[in-house]
């Protein structure tokens, strides 16, 4: 087997460990996850040092040294992560190789961008603006994969057996119901999942692979943090390219190569960019190239000083400019921020979370939701708690299982139920044994506390025409209110429920409180 046949299969097989794990990432009845389904996001250097840095090495998780390793293989082999166990690399190859109309190539210096990209990312965090999670590609692919295309894919599964059910074809119907039943027990979610801005960030993430049309693996070559990272370490590689006097500088190394590691005259080779795919060596007819083990000296890296400055100055001006909002100064101004239990106080979540969108894939009732700019632009993506879509299941602790970061603590049951991630308040106005004297007590009902948040006073009211009646009007208990919002999600008010739920209360800060 050829190097490049090795490297696809090695590409396929991490390929097919990533969806596995992804698909994990979801209740099956338990409150605990059977496989380590974070594994890529563990193993991820820039992740690591970005989160170092942003938190000053504080409470880093365990896991996240497992980035180690990756660091260790990057300056013995180079960026074999991108050319061997990326998934998104795999998913920018499958789609690249569908470029079949020649195009003009972009310029040669723009593999530069990334690094310049790289620079205001680190810079940004060492001032405690995480955004590294935006563009880092593991993140980028959990949250595309999680948020966008597999709603898309779970909806259209679904569609098409329905259709098919519905058609009532003799034979058929037996056999599809068969297949559904095996699909819903092994890839599709217990629920029809959706989310917010679904539709914006699958736009982005086919964007991304789109561009693989205009040029083969452009988001690796040209914009990728992590790419840089890697490229900066690989100089140190001891894995180097050789080419002999056999060479006839026929120019088919430069047509195959997966990164930019040949510079405009042919001759000179980016160390920095080469994902060790082994086609220039593969295809070579001269059988010139060959790849061994040994120290040679690499050119000094050519990133232009101005353009090196307006990146550290870009990471700095982030800062001021993303903070520069009411909502990043007092979180409790907006009251529907509510986050998942376990979080950090806001500063220092927003320190650590990566919008990788894990918590959102495995909440169990689809209430974690991405947010646009209820935290600030700093906190895009990042999760919140929409109690009209889903409550907050009383018993489940996966987010903080997933958290990559830290962001969300993990919790025992026993730590779980005793945090508050909000408060309960009842509009009067709208609640049917207060403004309609009308008899209903779903609200307590449903509360999960083992004593009763939600707890009634017996009145006698008077109806229009003098009749009397006996109601039981719900009042909350300060106490006893954990927030989780399945109260506002059962109430039967429609359009906007007359129980509902914000962040004051809330555990994780002490000034955010109804009682001082």
């Amino acid at each position: 087997m050829s190097k490049s046949n090795l490297r696809r299969v090695s590409q396929g097989l991490f390929l097919l460990l990533f969806l596995f794990l992804f698909i994990q990432t979801e209740s099956r009845g338990s409150d605990t996850l059977g496989y380590p389904v974070k594994l890529f996001l563990d193993f991820d250097p820039f992740i690591f040092l970005t989160t170092v840095l942003a938190t000053r090495a504080q409470d880093i998780p365990a896991a996240f040294f497992l980035s180690i390793t990756i660091i260790i293989i990057t300056i013995i082999l180079g960026r074999v992560f991108c050319g061997w166990v990326c998934p998104l690399g795999t998913l920018n190859n499958i789609v690249g190789s569908f470029k079949t109309r020649h195009v003009r190539k972009p310029p040669f210096y723009l593999h530069r961008i990334k690094y310049y990209i790289l620079i205001a990312l680190l810079v940004s965090s060492v001032f405690t603006l995480q955004l590294a999670g935006m563009l880092d590609p593991i993140s980028l692919l959990i949250r595309s994969f999680s948020l966008s295309i597999y709603p898309v894919v779970h909806y259209g599964v679904r569609a098409f057996f329905d259709g098919l059910y519905n058609a009532d074809i003799p034979g058929v119907v037996h056999i599809s119901e068969s297949i559904y039943s095996v699909l819903k027990k092994s890839i599709l979610s217990f629920r029809q999942p959706s989310y917010h801005q679904g539709i914006f960030i699958g736009v982005l993430f086919l964007t991304v692979l789109g561009l693989n049309l205009v040029e083969k693996r452009f988001w690796c070559k040209y914009l990728c943090p992590l790419g840089a990272l890697l490229g900066l370490l690989s100089r140190y590689s001891m894995l180097k390219r050789e080419v002999s006097e056999g060479c006839t500088s026929c120019g088919m190394c430069d047509t195959v190569c997966q990164g930019a590691a040949f510079s405009e005259n042919r001759e000179a080779w980016r160390k920095t960019e080469c994902l060790a795919c082994f086609n220039c060596d593969d295809t070579c007819p001269a059988n010139a190239v060959s790849f061994g083990f040994g120290r040679k000296k690499v050119p000094a890296m050519d990133l232009g000083r101005r353009r090196v400055m307006l990146s550290v100055f870009s990471g700095v001006a982030a800062v001021p400019l993303l903070r520069s909002t009411p909502f990043s100064k007092i979180p409790s101004l907006n009251p529907r921020l509510i986050r998942p239990p376990g979080a950090l106080g806001e500063e220092e979540f927003l320190k650590r979370c990566v919008k990788c969108g894990e918590c959102m894939k495995v909440c169990i009732t689809n209430g974690l939701q991405p947010a646009l700019l209820e935290a600030g632009l700093e906190g895009i993506w990042s999760p919140v708690l929409i109690p009209k879509i889903g409550y907050c299941e009383y018993r489940c602790t996966l987010c903080g299982q997933v958290c990559p970061s830290g962001a969300i603590q993990r919790l025992t049951f026993e730590d779980k139920v005793k945090v508050r991630i909000g408060l309960a308040m009842i509009d009067k106005g709208r609640c049917l044994p207060y403004a309609h004297g009308t008899p209903c007590i779903v609200c307590e009902e449903v509360c999960p506390t083992p004593k009763k948040a939600i707890w009634f006073e017996e009145v006698m009211v008077k109806g229009r025409d003098g009749s009397e009646i006996t109601l039981k009007q719900p009042h909350v208990d300060l106490n006893l209110c954990i927030g989780c919002g399945i109260c506002e999600a059962k109430c039967p008010v429609g359009s906007r429920p007359a129980i509902y739920v914000t962040n004051i209360g809330e555990s994780r800060s002490e000034t955010n409180q109804l009682l001082l």
